[in-house]
């Protein structure tokens, strides 16, 4: 009968492809790759470097500030009109008040010979060519010849002898005071007309316009944020690198945990078979002969499977199992064997009851107990002993399994010490150092072996309670 045939599996759904990142997702990750990449990079360069590049900069910034863009200047030709007129002007000068001039001086026409006269009066003093007769309450004509020499500020006035009265000099002193008068506001006026024409020439004027003036500042703050960043993502970037290490590992272990428990339940699954399939054969040829062995020996197979199944799946989850379960799994295993080999083999037991409920890696003491039966006391014609016993020792749980066999590697059945190294690192997976793998030689032959772990009470108490005896 041929098996119905299987209609083929509906295809898959496309996956929908992902949704394009939009223009603020994509610059705040450009930024963090930029902010990432250079934290990366401060992190790289030494202090030293870090330092002079902190510097040069320094330098770079002071020295563009004053170039283009960051400042240029502006010139521009200024005139009078250009000029704004200042905010509070200066009053002007009070006007003097008007008045005749004091000192007239006239040039006789060419020609005359009529002389010069010289007139003082209250309206002032008069030099020049006669003007016929004096002014009322003038005083008379002073006379050719005479002379009044007061030269105090290069003025020198002269008068005709005998006019040198005190009323006369007093005159000539008030005509002095005047000339000087006159000099002065002269030499005014002669400034402000320079100052005018100066004010009215074209004039450059030139304007520095500065923008770069906050660069050295942003610099400093640069070098001070880098500096910080530095510092903080390089502790950052320890831990990560520590966790990172750490995850590795501990996935490494997992790993290899993993490989060795797949290699462990792939040597039980090679040896269960056989081992079965001799106990079934063996099941049935007592049968025939001696029922009564026969029926112990199911019992016993019975027992072994109930044991020994489900307690390896829940070792595969948890990773140890108390001590009580693996030893229910090695009591029916040596019933088994002993009904087989008969009188070839003697077991003993030494397992204190407060021990049954300490935790115990799986599978181990069978693997050591088929290894000392299949390659120990099975190759030797007269058997052996084969004993497991578990105490403390310097605090912590030891299990030995030691036989009276050929010893170890001297039968011709010894296997490879595969199985010695699978539980060596079965061990270091679970403890580390803490657990260890002993082999010597039993006297006055054989083999022991001794497991030590920490000692550790299991959270689900006692597991068997199996007992046994020579």
């Amino acid at each position: 009968m041929t098996a119905p045939s299987v209609p083929p599996a509906p295809p898959l759904p496309p996956t929908p492809p992902p949704a394009p990142a939009s223009a603020g997702q994509r610059v705040a990750s450009t930024a963090l790759a930029w902010f990432h990449g250079y934290a990366g990079w401060l992190v790289g360069i030494s202090w030293l470097r870090f330092f002079v590049l902190a510097l040069l900069l320094l330098i770079i910034t002071n020295v563009l500030q004053d170039l283009p863009p960051f400042s240029w200047r502006v010139t521009e030709i200024v005139t009078h009109e250009d000029i704004e007129p200042p905010t509070a002007p200066r009053p002007p000068k009070a006007p003097a008040p008007p008045r005749e001039p004091t000192v007239r001086i006239e040039k006789p026409p060419a020609g005359s010979d009529t002389g010069v006269t010289i007139k003082i009066d209250n309206d002032g003093v008069y030099i020049g060519p006669p003007r016929g007769l004096p002014a009322p309450g003038a005083s008379a004509p002073i006379a050719a010849g005479s002379s009044v020499d007061i030269g105090e500020d290069g003025i020198d006035i002269r008068v005709p002898p005998g006019a040198d009265s005190e009323t006369v000099r007093e005159a000539i002193r008030e005509a002095r005071d005047a000339i000087k008068e006159a000099i002065a506001e002269a030499r005014e006026a002669v400034e402000e007309a320079r100052d005018d024409v100066v004010a009215n020439v074209p004039r450059k004027r030139i304007s520095i316009t500065r923008f770069g003036d906050f660069l050295p500042e942003l610099a400093f703050f640069w070098i001070v944020a880098s500096a910080i960043l530095k510092i903080t993502y390089k502790g950052r970037m320890k831990a990560e690198a520590v966790a990172a290490q750490a995850t590795e590992t501990a996935e490494a272990e997992s790993l290899k945990r993993q490989v060795v428990e797949a290699r462990m339940a792939a040597m039980q699954a090679q040896v269960e078979p056989h081992f079965l399939f001799n106990t079934l054969a063996s099941i049935d040829h007592l049968i025939e002969t001696d029922p009564k062995r026969a029926s112990v020996m199911q019992k016993n197979l019975i027992a072994l499977l109930r044991a020994s199944m489900p307690t390896m799946r829940e070792a595969n989850a948890s990773g140890v199992r108390d001590l009580g379960r693996e030893l229910a799994v090695i009591q029916p295993y040596l019933e088994i064997l002993k009904v087989r080999m008969e009188e070839r083999l003697q077991t003993d037991l030494q397992v204190p009851d407060g021990l049954r409920s300490a935790e115990f890696p799986p599978m181990m003491i069978q693997s050591l107990v088929e290894n000392a039966i299949k390659h120990g006391l099975e190759p030797k014609p007269e058997g052996g002993t084969l004993s497991v016993k578990a105490e403390i020792v310097h605090g912590k749980l030891a299990v030995t399994v030691a036989d009276t066999g050929l010893g170890f590697g001297k039968a011709a059945t010894a296997g490879t010490g595969i199985g010695l190294d699978n539980i060596r690192e079965r061990l270091h997976l679970l403890y580390g150092s803490k657990a260890a793998l002993a082999v010597r030689e039993n006297r006055p032959s054989g083999t022991v072996v001794t497991i030590t772990v920490p000692y550790v009470v299991s959270r689900n108490g006692a597991g068997g309670d199996a007992t046994m005896g020579a």
